[in-house]
């Protein structure tokens, strides 16, 4: 009799220790916008380089619509993970107060070197021939608050142009903007990949300005924050999911497997495997960091920009706001 306690207790022992190792996965909670823009929604996909998806996280990727929303859903928990624009992880310290955010990672770079750089485009016979021109005309933005915003504002500001004073903004999202520039609702849009590169190509839309002569040089465009309760509590899961990223990231990058890579985007698009084999994963497309790690000084001058055109009245100081030890770590896990 005295053996049913002991027996009891290693029994529990046993059970716990059988629940533990049966853990559930992390779920991750992932917003994007646009893919290629965005991959990590394709990269998932690929179960068989993937060797910690299932086992110790899942990722829910979230469609957002743009930068604004994203705040949004990290501030309510919506999203565990924003992929979004520089402007809005400094807007969302300012704003929303969230001193727990973390710039973590960063998935597209504008204009490094002389990989692909975004386009603020007007139509061919617009009168628009400079960016002054551009006063009391109706500019399509993707999303205000987002990264191709600041960097339209930045130029129209560098040439003395104010936004309301000067210029309308109406938010229309990425797919719709062509169509609003060919049937004058507006006058001048903003184009990425995709849909920048049949038009640019046929000449249906004239290219006014690029991202890259807006920011004077390269920017961060796409970056990935979460928040430190979050971070903390799932980090051991977090770095799986870089290193898992980091594999796929070298798979589809590969010469070798790109024509396996473009049908996995144009079936998640559902799109031609011909609207991509032109630019896709060439210098003609965005520079896609395999290991996640942001430039800090581009980083920072995104926001210095920022504050410049008197969006941000803080000053934010990145590396205060920044943990790059779960993509080091994911990183070095590869070497």
């Amino acid at each position: 009799m005295r053996l049913l306690p002991a027996l009891t207790l290693v029994g529990g022992l046993i059970l716990s220790s059988t629940t533990m190792s049966r853990a559930e996965p992390v779920v991750i909670r992932a917003a994007w916008a646009a893919v290629p823009g965005q991959l990590f929604p394709v990269l998932m996909q690929l179960k068989d380089v993937l060797i910690h998806f299932g086992k110790s996280y899942i990722l829910e990727p979230i469609r957002s619509p743009g930068s604004g929303p994203q705040t949004t859903e990290l501030a309510t928990g919506d999203i565990s993970l924003a992929y979004f624009a520089p402007s809005a992880f400094a807007l969302a310290i300012q704003n929303a107060h969230m001193d727990d955010l973390r710039l973590i990672g960063v998935a597209t770079r504008d204009g490094y070197q002389d990989y692909y750089t975004r386009q603020f485009s007007v139509m061919p016979n617009s009168p628009i021939k400079k960016v002054e021109d551009l006063k009391g005309k109706v500019i399509a933005d993707n999303s205000i608050g987002g990264a191709m915003d600041l960097g339209m504002r930045y130029m129209l500001k560098n040439h003395g142009l104010d936004d309301k004073r000067d210029y309308t903004v109406v938010e229309t999202e990425f797919p719709n903007i062509l169509p609003a520039l060919m049937a004058d609702k507006v006058d001048m849009g903003f184009l990425t990949t995709p849909f920048s590169v049949k038009p640019i190509k046929e000449g249906t839309v004239r290219v006014l300005f690029t991202m890259k002569e807006a920011m004077g040089g390269q920017s961060e465009l796409t970056i990935i924050a979460g928040r430190t309760p979050y971070l903390s509590k799932n980090r051991a899961a977090l770095v799986d999911y870089f290193e898992d990223t980091h594999r796929a990231m070298n798979w589809i990058l590969d010469p070798a497997n790109r024509p396996a890579a473009l049908k996995l985007i144009a079936d998640f698009t559902k799109q031609p495997v011909s609207a991509f084999e032109d630019w896709l994963f060439t210098k003609g497309d965005d520079y896609h960091t395999p290991d996640s790690r942001p430039d800090l000084v581009a980083m920072q001058n995104n926001i210095d920009a920022q504050k410049k055109l008197g969006l941000l009245k803080m000053d934010i100081d990145i590396k205060k706001y920044s943990d790059l030890t779960i993509v080091d770590e994911a990183a070095a896990r590869m070497k």
